[in-house]
């Protein structure tokens, strides 16, 4: 049986905690900065947690048990 590969996509854009929750960045903070206000920029800069909903499908693309 050939080795699980890891989605390339998915491992630059999740990170693992130690307490393994999977850490993911805010849309929406890459261009077009100018009309969006200073509070909105400032909450999409920190990192967010992937959702519950969502937990299982990065888990299989990331490869984890």
């Amino acid at each position: 049986m050939p080795k699980m590969k890891t989605k390339s996509s998915a491992k630059k854009r999740f990170k693992v905690t130690g307490s393994g929750k999977i850490k993911r960045k805010h849309a929406f903070k890459s261009h077009i900065l100018t009309k969006k206000s200073k509070k909105r920029k400032l909450k999409l800069t920190h990192d967010g947690l992937v959702d519950k909903a969502d937990l299982k499908s990065v888990k299989q693309q990331l490869t984890l048990k």
